[in-house]
């Protein structure tokens, strides 16, 4: 429920690799220092790893992320890590999942140790302390639970490697997973589980999910599915070489999303199953995690920002019923980011498109700009550390107040600021949620963080 009104929720996602290369103890000083009430962690511990094995850190976002760390992680600003699960998990919990825990390694027998004693550290200081998790992705996730495109195949260059909401193998796993994590870790607050919803980086992310598992989902709850794929798949193909520049020019300016769904009622079912496949997997979240953790658990859902929720499907409202929060992205580098994988994929499938026009279709759809006309997608793309996020003050603050309608204070809501870019961009960025009527805000993540920036974060929330 909302966060006590003296003091607003000021949240920090530390995960294990910052924990491991500057300490427990320095860490927490930093976070007691700026006035922070949560933190986030994950179950993992990593190390230094050679070029090429394990995992590039920052992510590369599909090999368009420019980013580096502010905070040098193990004396680098990027780097090769391998990690490993940070407790031993109870094989014997995953005997009915298709899916098996990760297995623990050298890495968790030496430094494994850091994830619980950081809780109990943090707890003892008087924080709130969650794990963040991935709501759909189950170690070594096949591709038959994979969410596949209206004619069967799987979408191209996924920037979000996450599951079928509608899998009963990921749910068995989910539900191994999440009694594991409270036998080994009782005393944390609660689990955030980030992408209870179909990701929507890339243009083919946007047209999941059809895959056999949503197939007997939906039938199940009564949608004819055949005639929603069938008119999905047809106007998939319709933006194959099919798009034109009048088409673009009838874009309207205020909201196109509802005008689209009013002229395709299929493609309005079809957005409307997608938000109740996406609380259906909420209710399952909430159910293991009372279940395993016991009623004073929290559940706080990470999820993309209206619209981008309307084409992932998170339904806010229906979250706030279940939920006892929601962190909304305000990851302002990767809507950016996604005109340009948008738009390049659209340019490259329709020949003869006017870029401009394509430009501003594409910021109306997502609401980033409020005055789009004349610019190109030259005018946006992945933002390198030094420039500010090219995304105005007005879209922003509209995305928070609808959510705040939609959740309508059944649930906290505690948007989600990322840290990344030039120290007065993300203070202009943070101010926004700082200054809205929003329950408090969490910072992804520690890395991002500069002694500046945790300055301007003691600043902006004290």
């Amino acid at each position: 429920m909302p966060a006590n009104a003296s003091k607003r929720l000021v949240g920090i996602t530390v995960l294990g690799d910052f924990l491991l290369s500057e300490g427990i103890d320095a860490v927490l000083s930093n976070l007691r220092r700026i006035g922070a009430t949560a933190v986030a962690t994950n179950p993992t511990v990593t190390a230094p790893a050679a070029e090429g094995e394990g995992s590039f850190q920052p992510p590369s976002d599909a090999g368009s992320s420019p980013r580096v760390f502010d905070r040098p992680l193990f004396g680098k600003q990027a780097l090769w890590v391998r990690g490993s699960v940070s407790y031993v998990p109870n094989a014997k919990l995953y005997r009915d999942s298709a899916y098996e825990p990760r297995q623990p390694n050298d890495h968790t027998e030496k430094h494994g140790h850091v994830i619980g004693e950081f809780i109990a550290a943090a707890k003892e200081a008087g924080l709130k302390v969650y794990l963040q998790v991935g709501a759909v992705q189950p170690t070594g996730l096949r591709d038959e639970d994979r969410p596949r495109l209206p004619d069967g195949s799987l979408p191209a260059d996924r920037m979000a490697d996450t599951g079928s909401l509608a899998s009963q193998a990921i749910r068995s796993y989910n539900r191994a997973y999440v009694r594991d994590l409270f036998a080994a870790y009782p005393h944390v607050d609660g689990i955030r589980p980030d992408w209870p919803e179909y990701p929507c980086y890339t243009f083919g992310e946007v047209f999941q999910d059809f895959g056999p598992h949503v197939e007997g989902w939906a039938i199940d709850h009564g949608v004819k599915f055949a005639d929603v794929k069938h008119a999905l798949q047809q106007f998939y193909s319709d933006l194959d070489g099919g798009l034109t520049n009048a088409a673009l020019q009838q874009v309207p300016r205020y909201d196109p999303l509802s005008t689209l769904r009013k002229r395709f009622p299929l493609v309005d079912r079809w957005l409307t199953l997608k938000a109740a496949l996406s609380v259906d997997c909420l209710r399952h979240w909430r159910q293991i995690v009372t279940e395993f953790g016991g009623a004073g658990k929290e559940l706080s859902a990470n999820a993309f920002m209206p619209r981008f929720s309307d084409l992932t499907g998170f339904d806010f409202a229906g979250a706030a019923e279940i939920c006892d929060a929601v962190s909304p992205k305000l990851y302002t580098m990767h809507w950016s980011q996604m005109m340009t994988f948008w738009g390049e994929e659209l340019l490259r499938r329709n020949a003869g498109l006017d870029e401009s026009l394509l430009t501003a279709a594409l910021a109306r759809l997502m609401d980033i700009d409020d005055e789009p006309d004349g610019k190109t997608l030259a005018d946006f793309g992945y933002p390198a550390p030094d420039q500010p996020h090219p995304i105005a003050d007005a879209p922003q603050r509209r995305k928070i107040e609808q959510v705040l309608a939609a959740v309508a204070g059944k649930a906290a809501v505690t948007p989600l600021v990322h840290g990344y870019g030039p120290v007065h961009d993300f203070r202009r960025r943070l101010r926004l949620v700082t200054q809205s009527a929003a329950d408090g805000v969490w910072i992804n993540r520690y890395g991002y963080l500069s002694d500046e920036k945790l300055e301007a974060i003691r600043a902006e929330t004290s």
